[in-house]
């Protein structure tokens, strides 16, 4: 079809390799509004930025840009107001509202249109629970499709994609949200040592490598859900050209984001528990051992969050207290994992490893060398510092499209990333014991923990006797 951009698959449009930032362009200076410096598009006026997304006959935006824009967009207006200026912008420039419509010239802008559109839903499928949005997005099909009967066929194809994809979307939120509301019912459950009816990890799963698998699959399943708006949406402040409001103050639409915190706090109290709760020495000292392996098997996955939560949990004061009990363990493994994720010189052992998983993600034949699961606490602290440490605009009100371009690069990675099908097979019952099995609150592991091995100092006498 003639004047259709190539589409390329959306993951390419985000691997390190695909994801160029270099938005070409012959000389430098200025280009209709955009400021450019070594070929690259350094800052602009919003109105600039917008005319430069909107594709023409001839024209089509880089798809690198396209992401970084619609990303970081909505630092300074809402996605819905975005879409109505896109279209605004079409209609006037294509003329689409004469009687009678120039048809040859419509067939070349509207393949390219479309594209825009579907690449913006395929991305970004969260703006799109907004009605607005989808009426934008109908009323400039309707405009072009007398002219070309494909369009239409092309229209019912990109909103019933987009309606899977929301609805694949909400209910595997909304199995989160069940999750999460019986768990938090349960983290009081035990103040104090709980009945030994209950069952523990080893009885479920024995197997170290399984547990490591298992883990993986839910750790993919609620990266799945993160739209990589919520980065941005997680630090958005006043807009200083807009003094009216902030965007999105309604709701920070960051929900999957903050559930995903939610699941590896919950981990590492699940870890905590488990070694706490056993009344023999050398059971917990087995349960340690399990976990250092159930990690080290995490790191060869390249599943960086899981084992971080596992080491986190070792590392919970209730535990790490146990001397009698560590004085069992075979402790240089663990050493070797709390060595790969020392937070020293800014994580850089971590750092290190998540580069070589990332290279071998890209160079990958099977899905289970593609795997990469960042330790996410700290990648949203990366983003974080970065938003903080750059300004939005520049002096002259300028768009800094240099900061967002290092934005969309960190968070396109993760969307690769993201995108990986878990390869493990999935064992219901395992997962179901992760999110549902029963944890201590931390007074709970103190008490579980004293009452396993008796205080040893004033302090710790203390504590006990005010929480008995």
């Amino acid at each position: 079809q003639e004047g259709m951009p190539q589409t390329l698959s959306s993951t390419s449009m985000f691997t390190p390799c695909g994801f160029s930032p270099h938005l070409h362009t012959s000389k430098e200076g200025e280009q209709g509004g955009l400021i450019f410096q070594d070929g690259n598009l350094t800052s602009a006026s919003l109105d600039a930025l917008i005319q430069h997304l909107i594709p023409t006959t001839d024209y089509y935006p880089e798809k690198a840009y396209i992401f970084t824009f619609l990303l970081s967009s909505r630092l300074f207006i809402e996605p819905h107001e975005l879409l109505s200026r896109v279209c605004h912008k079409c209609i006037e420039q294509q003329r689409l509202d004469d009687p009678v419509l120039d048809k040859a010239r419509i067939r070349k802008f509207g393949p390219k249109i479309l594209q825009l559109l579907t690449e913006w839903t395929e991305t970004f499928p969260y703006d799109f629970q907004e009605e607005r949005m989808i009426g934008h997005l109908k009323d400039m099909i309707h405009r072009i499709a007398p002219c070309d009967e494909a369009y239409w066929k092309k229209m019912n194809q990109l909103l019933q994609a987009l309606n899977q994809k929301l609805a694949t979307l909400s209910h595997g939120q909304e199995g989160i949200v069940k999750i999460s509301s019986a768990v938090s019912d349960k983290l009081v459950a035990f103040k104090s040592k709980p009945p030994s009816i209950q069952r523990e990890i080893l009885s479920v799963c024995s197997d170290p490598y399984t547990l490591a698998q298992q883990l993986t699959h839910v750790e993919l399943e609620r990266l799945s859900h993160i739209g990589p708006e919520e980065f941005v949406q997680a630090f958005v402040h006043k807009d200083p050209l807009d003094g009216t409001k902030t965007c999105f103050s309604e709701q920070k639409k960051t929900s999957n984001l903050e559930a995903y915190v939610k699941w590896f706090n919950r981990l590492c109290y699940l870890v905590a528990t488990e070694i706490c709760m056993p009344a023999k020495k050398k059971q917990r000292a087995q349960v340690i051992e399990f976990f250092i392996d159930v990690a080290r098997e995490c790191f060869n996955i390249g599943n960086f969050n899981s084992l971080m939560a596992i080491i986190s949990g070792m590392n919970m004061s209730p535990v790490s207290r146990l001397k009698k009990t560590w004085s069992k363990v075979k402790t240089a493994k663990f050493f070797i994992l709390e060595h790969q994720m020392d937070p020293t010189g800014n994580f850089y052992n971590y750092r290190t490893a998540l580069r070589g998983a990332a290279h071998r993600s890209l160079t990958a034949h099977s899905n289970r060398e593609k795997i990469v699961i960042p330790f996410f606490s700290l990648l949203i602290k990366d983003i974080y510092f970065l938003n903080e440490g750059c300004a939005n605009r520049l002096p002259n009100g300028h768009v800094n499209f240099e900061k967002f371009l290092e934005l969309a690069k960190q968070v396109g990675e993760f969307i690769t990333w993201k995108q990986v099908e878990c390869p493990f097979e999935q064992d219901p019952n395992i997962i179901h014991y992760l999110h549902t099995a029963p944890i201590f609150t931390e007074d709970g592991l103190y008490l579980a923990s004293y009452e396993s091995e008796s205080p040893e100092n004033q302090t710790e006498k203390d504590r006990w006797k005010s929480l008995r």
